[in-house]
């Protein structure tokens, strides 16, 4: 058990079955685009975990970048999605793998994919890492997910709590 703030979490999903989706997800990666240069987009905060292991695991050649959004307070999304920090460079004709560490709502992925769609890609594809499908309410394809989760608050592994539980390995889910 860990204390952030005035929350209990619990164990829920180990580094090692977080390391295990990541190298699927770089495998599939790898045989999706073996003939072409993506453009890995991580979402920050959350995302820099997963996308640094990813690029670690990743064996093509790839560009990387990142883009700031938010949509969180607490333990709740506010369901109003913020673009804070957005990309500079001309991503026309290019292939853009958009990296999350979570898809919840899926307002995000939403937003992401309205400015992408303005910025003219080649290709667009999501990744993310956990996904929770009972709670993603949108049409959007997310065509790569490392693991399928219940609809509950996680922390560790790039995820946090009103800022703390970021830099754990593991990811612990919030105590009953």
């Amino acid at each position: 058990m860990i204390h952030l703030h005035d929350k209990t979490f619990e164990p829920f999903i180990s580094s090692e079955e977080i390391d295990f989706a990541i190298s699927n997800l770089a495998k599939q990666m790898d045989d999706d685009f073996f003939d072409e240069v993506p453009v890995f987009v991580g979402v920050l905060n959350g995302a820099f975990m997963v996308l640094s292991d990813l690029m670690k695991k990743y064996r093509g050649m790839c560009e990387v970048n990142f883009v700031k959004m938010s949509s969180y307070e607490g333990t709740q999304s506010t369901n109003h999605v913020k673009q804070l920090i957005g990309l500079n460079e001309s991503l026309e004709g290019k292939t853009v793998v958009i990296v999350e560490d979570i898809i919840d709502t899926g307002n995000t992925i939403e937003e992401l994919k309205a400015i992408f769609k303005e910025k003219k890609v080649k290709h667009l594809k999501i990744a993310t890492l956990f996904l929770k499908p009972d709670a993603y309410k949108k049409e959007i394809k997310i065509d790569y997910v490392g693991i399928r989760i219940p609809n509950k608050f996680i922390v560790g592994y790039g995820l946090d709590y009103d800022g703390l539980g970021r830099n754990l390995p593991d990811v612990y889910q919030l105590a009953e």
